[in-house]
């Protein structure tokens, strides 16, 4: 966690590094606020390090190393309200803010920060994948609050897709990747591992990039995070149109709540998901609650052979048996 650690002057540096110890596994973010102890927010609950208080020259340090010194090469991130790191970490920004005519130009005096730990994990999603796939990978949404490991899972979603599973050969994977979550890109490279099949447009809207991606890099699936908007959803509908599988993300708790959004309901009228993916929540990142398919029928199964999974035991009867490959 060198490239978190660098943001930092030395004493505070060496009380983050005491306090998380051989916890980073379980970090998710590290909160800054000026002349306030720092805030460590782990899986299971949150601590203070009350000796570190950042002070406005520390303030101003942190700042330099994001920025490598020049305020002005981070205009466009500054105006979005976080900045990729090394790593794939990302650091939010808050404070005074600039505007002109009614839109935000700037952060001016920045006041809080919030680095959001990138975790990477490999083989996470090897638990859905069967459920995805019936003769061909499916549209499918991945529903969760905030926190809630959708972005992690998607991620070695798009590696597995990407690499190739059991014997469905590697696909074309593109990703519109706005907010720069998934693949972490820094100056265009991927920080995450997204597979050999992979291509990724950052830092695009999302409703203006599904569109170039089919346009210039014909992909199989496309992978979008955190739909919601109408242009998002008109953008979706074209991409399925043209003959693309979607695989997306949305913020949420249950198939009811979906419901009641205006933009999201004609989709699901429309049983454009073959799959809903449904996560726990925050107190446990990256598990899996429900999956529906298209008629909001529940078939995740919790225990046993997965759908797609090739059944070893001596019996010969089939077990769970979906579309096996």
């Amino acid at each position: 966690m060198e490239e978190i650690l660098r943001l930092f002057p030395d004493e505070i540096q060496y009380a983050i590094k005491v306090s998380v110890g051989n916890r980073w596994d379980k970090l998710q973010e590290i909160r800054v606020r000026l002349l306030q102890p720092i805030e460590l927010i782990f899986d299971y609950g949150i601590e203070w390090i009350t000796q570190a208080r950042t002070n406005k020259k520390d303030n101003t340090f942190i700042i330099n190393q994001l920025s490598e010194f020049s305020l002005y090469r981070m205009e466009d991130e500054l105006r979005e309200g976080y900045i990729t790191i090394e790593g794939g970490h990302r650091v939010g920004l808050a404070g005074k803010v600039n505007t002109v005519n009614g839109s935000v130009k700037a952060i001016q005096y920045i006041t809080f920060l919030n680095i959001r730990i990138a975790k990477e994990k490999i083989g996470v999603a090897t638990k859905v994948i069967p459920y995805l796939y019936e003769n061909r990978f499916l549209n499918t949404l991945f529903v969760g609050s905030p926190q809630s490991g959708k972005t992690t899972l998607i991620r070695d979603v798009i590696r597995i897709i990407s690499s190739g599973w059991n014997h469905v050969p590697p696909k074309k994977v593109g990703v519109v990747d706005e907010r720069s979550e998934i693949a972490a890109c820094l100056k265009g490279i991927p920080q995450h591992n997204l597979g050999k099949r992979t291509d990724v447009l950052d830092a695009c809207p999302k409703a203006e990039g599904m569109m170039m991606m089919i346009r210039s890099m014909s992909p199989e699936i496309l992978v979008v995070d955190e739909i919601g908007s109408e242009k998002d959803v008109q953008a979706l509908t074209n991409a399925i149109n043209a003959g693309v599988t979607v695989v997306c993300t949305i913020h949420g708790q249950t198939l009811e709540e979906l419901k009641n959004r205006p933009s999201i309901l004609p989709l699901l009228e429309k049983k454009v998901f073959r799959r809903i993916v449904l996560l726990k929540g925050q107190s446990s990142p990256g598990s899996l609650k429900s999956i529906y398919d298209e008629n909001e029928k529940n078939i995740f199964q919790k225990s046993g052979c997965l759908p797609n999974e090739v059944d070893r035991s001596t019996s010969l009867h089939k077990r769970n048996d979906m579309a096996r490959i």
